[in-house]
């Protein structure tokens, strides 16, 4: 028997977040019916700018196997009062409720995370701390499954945790089929990290310490010991490294580090440079090295990153 999948619409969400659960969740494969696909208006006097056919309301969450809030449509508007409670009763009934995008603002604001693992848009990412801090959000992942709750980062990641749920339910090869009519690939490496522009601090309140980058940032290749940059700024290496971390909110190392990364993406990107080439010019002292710094900041290769952001 199809899988009952109830897709909750507000008539202010993006339709393009609406679009990828609808049309994965639809009877892609002509041979195969996979979902019954429910479209719940949870404004039924409001439908928005669209014409969708709707198969009712709230009242039909009871018939469901699965929720999905795709997207939402205000991070400071909790959901009602009634979907609240329908999301809450699916969640003890053990029913699957999926959050896309910011969708998992709406399940935080029915409490059905607390003490969960989740994932929204990396935008969101301090708001939704601050706002739900019982909740353990994974800044980086595309999606996070925790019992029976499922999360996804943003629009695009939203496509890959629609295909988990297919893979989840159905296996990998009918996932993959449904990848395949879609063009897209049925699973992506790495995490939210190789989409976040996070520059490296380049200006702090502290004058000295700003003097001390910008003459590091000229020179980053070069080998650095902290008990020198101390010297050079008057202060033991205990004064200079409590300093530091005030100053810029991370270490010098993790600092050095982050900025010579920063650089390898321009070469990554624009350069026929080889791996080995790259990590010597940016200051690392082997390859082995860079990769291993790099993979753990971006969850991806070097390699894995030119191949996709590549000229």
């Amino acid at each position: 028997m199809p899988i009952k999948i109830g897709l909750l619409f507000h008539p202010d969400v993006k339709l393009f977040q609406f679009s990828v659960p609808h049309m994965i969740f639809s009877d892609l494969l002509p041979d195969q019916k996979l979902f019954d696909l429910f479209v719940l208006n949870i404004e039924p006097h409001r439908t928005g700018s669209v014409f969708l056919h709707f198969d009712g309301g709230l009242e039909r969450a009871e018939e469901m196997d699965v929720l999905i809030v795709a997207g939402w449509h205000d991070v400071d508007e909790p959901p009602s009062a009634e979907l609240q409670r329908v999301l809450q009763k699916a969640y003890a009934q053990n029913k699957i409720l999926v959050g896309l995008c910011y969708g998992t603002y709406a399940l935080a604001y029915s409490g059905v995370l607390d003490g969960k693992k989740a994932a929204t848009h990396w935008a969101g990412e301090q708001d939704f701390i601050s706002r739900f801090p019982q909740v353990k959000l994974d800044s980086n992942a595309l999606y996070v499954d925790d019992g029976n709750i499922i999360t996804s980062a943003g629009t695009a990641a939203s496509l890959d945790c629609c295909l988990y749920i297919v893979r989840k339910f159905y296996g990998s090869r009918t996932a993959n089929q449904i990848a395949r009519i879609m063009v897209v690939p049925p699973h992506r490496e790495g995490g939210q990290a190789q989409f976040i522009d996070t520059p490296v601090p380049t200006k702090t309140n502290d004058r000295n310490i700003n003097q001390l980058l910008a003459k590091i940032r000229e020179n980053s290749t070069a080998c650095y010991r902290i008990d020198e940059l101390a010297e050079q700024l008057a202060m033991s290496r205990r004064t200079f490294t409590r300093h530091f971390q005030k100053a810029t909110g991370t270490s010098f190392t993790q600092w050095l580090i982050a900025e010579r990364l920063q650089k390898s993406l321009d070469l990554l990107e624009s350069s026929a440079l080889s791996i080995e080439q790259i990590a010597e010019q940016i200051g690392f002292q082997s390859a082995v090295s860079f990769r291993e710094h790099f993979k753990e900041k971006y969850q991806v290769s070097p390699n894995q990153w030119r191949k996709t952001f590549g000229e």
